[in-house]
């Protein structure tokens, strides 16, 4: 059986050879000596379509998984650059008040997961909107509702675009389970499919090159 470098040289050789197999008539003379007949070949190039089907598929998968990775982080960018600002000024604007700076989360660092970074930074923003005069004195440091509105929004993108990766990435990972089965089928096949054909075309080696195989292996 020749040997692939990667999945697409294998699927390049199984093309050939099961293409060929279909439409030379002196390999089908000796093929179907040893049992593969047309409707066996068929099955072969069942399973060759099959893991085209499921190699393009996991590629898909797999650029929608990069993509929804840069989202996240083109997101996560964005959402913690605007609420950073607005939890800088509301540290200045409370300076002093332990009540309000535990209600909000001033103190300390922020969390390095982004669970725990979401997690601090949505008590900020829907405490700080519980609160008429918690928004009266942030208004008065530039932090207007509308840019406590805009700060929300980006870490509810940063929500939903983490939701949106881990799918993906679920997705991803099922595809390639499948891909890798479909592969692994079709390697089988050829694998008995080219141990077979070297027996049966013994006696017109040159026919092998026809299926992809050099004659002297």
């Amino acid at each position: 059986m020749p040997s692939y470098n990667n999945i697409s040289s294998l699927l390049q050789s199984a093309n050939l050879a099961i293409e060929n197999a279909r439409n030379d008539a002196d390999l089908q003379k000796y093929l179907s000596q040893y049992g593969y007949t047309p409707e066996r070949i068929q099955r072969g190039l069942t399973l060759y379509e099959t893991a085209v089907a499921a190699q393009a598929r996991q590629q898909a998968k797999f650029g929608e998984k990069v993509a929804a990775t840069a989202t996240l982080q083109e997101t996560s960018v964005r959402a913690k650059k605007s609420y950073m600002r607005l939890l800088k000024l509301a540290r200045i604007a409370f300076n002093g008040n332990a009540g309000v700076a535990t209600k909000l989360r001033l103190n300390g660092p922020r969390k390095q997961s982004l669970s725990g970074w979401l997690f601090q930074a949505r008590q900020f923003y829907s405490n700080a909107f519980s609160d008429p005069d918690l928004l009266g004195t942030l208004a008065e440091y530039g932090v207007t509702p509308l840019k406590l509105e805009e700060g929300q929004a980006d870490i509810e993108a940063v929500v939903a675009a983490n939701l949106a990766q881990d799918k993906a990435k679920g997705e991803a990972r099922e595809a390639t389970q499948v891909r890798d089965a479909a592969i692994n089928a079709l390697k089988n096949w050829l694998r008995e499919f080219f141990a077979i054909a070297k027996i049966a075309l013994e006696e017109d080696p040159q026919l092998l090159e026809i299926l992809g195989v050099v004659a002297k292996e």
